[in-house]
């Protein structure tokens, strides 16, 4: 990695808030796509390509209200014309929302790697800078509108590891406030084995809903001495998740559930020039950290990773241990 490109306070209106089973932000491989797409753009301009990308939200509003002011969330859903006979058309239920966001992509190229054709490095960086903020305003971001970008920076880094090190902590200070997504896959797999433990029926389902589900236990209002049962009074209390920190579940990819199709074989696909085949979703655990806790810059990207039949997003986020 030899610089970063920052697209610093994206601004995006309707964006889709579902991912699978889960709602709130979308999926992180809309995200890696949007960085796919920005990435043929410089590779048909500039013979360059782009890396993984990092992403920090600093602002979010989902378009879904509470009815009775608690309980489940319902979508905020537009009002579509009716049809000829005068009765509401059907419609798939969808979820939106506006956030802003900031991304942050790897790049293994230096800008000396591009011929522009200016005078001077800072006039290269300039109109390279200008050139992919017009660009980033054309696309999409998981199907919503690029409103603003704030700034578009094209970073080298410093070869030296100490100067490499305390540049990338300016950018993560920078980003503030905000909370950076990371993996924490790991959580899933020891709250798995835990269960296991417990009861060796459980399955990954059941650990992952622990982390995903809002849960409530009662707690009886009994004195020392009662035994309570089921007339006595109880507070209904929250449910602990089975390890601290903002986590949230989050899709990571796909899982085959078909063969790979010949370009063509199956009918009404989006691209028929390329192999098909039918996926499933991929469900983990996620956290989002303040970026002034994270001090490895490897750590902080989602990258794309394909192995037989899974297509996933990756990332190498390692939680400092505590020094004794």
């Amino acid at each position: 990695m030899k610089s970063l490109l920052i697209l610093k306070r994206l601004q995006v209106q309707n964006t889709n808030a579902i991912a699978g089973l889960t709602w709130g932000f979308p999926g992180i491989s809309n995200f890696l796509g949007f960085t796919h797409a920005l990435s043929r753009f410089m590779l048909q301009k500039h013979g360059v390509s782009l890396g993984g990308c990092a992403v920090v939200c600093h602002h979010h509003q989902v378009q879904a209200y509470q009815p009775s002011g608690f309980g489940e969330y319902l979508f905020g859903l537009t009002r579509n014309p009716l049809t000829k006979e005068g009765s509401t058309a059907p419609f798939n239920e969808e979820g939106r929302m506006h956030m802003e966001v900031s991304l942050i992509i790897e790049c293994d190229f230096a800008l000396s790697s591009i011929d522009l054709e200016t005078d001077s490095e800072e006039e290269d960086r300039g109109l390279l800078e200008q050139q992919l903020n017009e660009k980033v305003l054309t696309q999409r971001l998981a199907g919503g509108s690029i409103q603003h970008v704030e700034k578009v920076q094209f970073f080298p880094l410093p070869e030296i590891t100490e100067e490499r090190d305390r540049a990338f902590r300016k950018i993560m200070l920078g980003l503030l406030p905000g909370f950076m997504l990371v993996d924490r896959s790991e959580l899933l797999a020891e709250h798995h084995a835990a269960l296991k433990k417990v009861n060796p029926g459980a399955e990954l389902m059941d650990a992952w809903l622990d982390f995903a589900a809002l849960k409530l236990r009662a707690h009886a209002r009994v004195e020392e001495d009662e035994t309570p049962d089921e007339n006595s009074p109880a507070d209904w209390l929250y449910v602990d998740k089975p390890a601290g920190g903002w986590l949230v579940p989050i899709t990571t990819g796909f899982k085959a559930i078909s063969p790979l199709y010949e370009p063509g074989e199956v009918a009404n696909t989006r691209d028929p020039s390329v192999p098909f085949r039918f996926v499933e979703s991929v469900y983990s655990i996620g956290q989002w950290l303040s970026p002034h806790r994270i001090r490895d810059i490897d750590s902080i990207f989602w990258r794309y990773h394909q192995q037989d039949d899974w297509y996933l997003c990756k990332n190498n986020y390692q939680p400092e241990t505590e020094a004794l």
